[in-house]
């Protein structure tokens, strides 16, 4: 599978099924589902694109593989959030691919930071936030999960 095309889209209402799924196998393995998490992933076009934010899916040949969202905070601020990739695809990047093309694309929509929160328990993310340039700022956000919020200046 180390030769496995990839391509990222923008989210369509089909995705729904997997948007859900993916994020919601990581927060049951290694967290809790928040009352929040049941409504964003079951209603993503109402949380995230309809209040100004973009979600993006990852293919992985022909399968949906994974994705990542950005969620409109207040203008020029958009949070990364909801990334998560198929336990099958792992290790194949998709993951730096998605949050590459989320920057990419937080930077056309206009943002000139990205925040994001997370838990340092989840060292493979948290490397990878480091490597795209993210910083370590004081926590503030509104997940009881979270230990660590990250922002990227654009």
């Amino acid at each position: 599978m180390e030769n496995v095309t990839a391509k990222v889209v923008t989210y369509r209402p089909e995705h729904q099924p997997w948007f859900e799924k993916f994020n919601r196998t990581w927060i049951e393995r290694y967290f809790w589902m928040e009352p929040i998490d049941f409504e964003v992933l079951q209603h993503p076009d109402k949380y995230i694109i309809e209040k100004g934010g973009t979600i993006l899916m990852v293919y992985a040949g022909d399968t949906v593989a994974g994705t990542a969202a950005l969620k409109y905070v207040s203008p020029g601020i958009y949070e990364f959030t909801k990334m998560a990739v198929d336990e099958k695809f792992q290790g194949l990047k998709l993951g730096r691919l998605l949050a590459e093309t989320s920057i990419a694309e937080a930077k056309a929509l206009g943002a000139v930071k990205i925040i994001l929160y997370s838990h340092t328990s989840l060292t493979t993310a948290i490397g990878l936030y480091r490597k795209l340039g993210f910083i370590e700022v004081p926590v503030d956000g509104p997940y009881k999960r979270s230990d660590i919020k990250m922002e990227l200046a654009l």
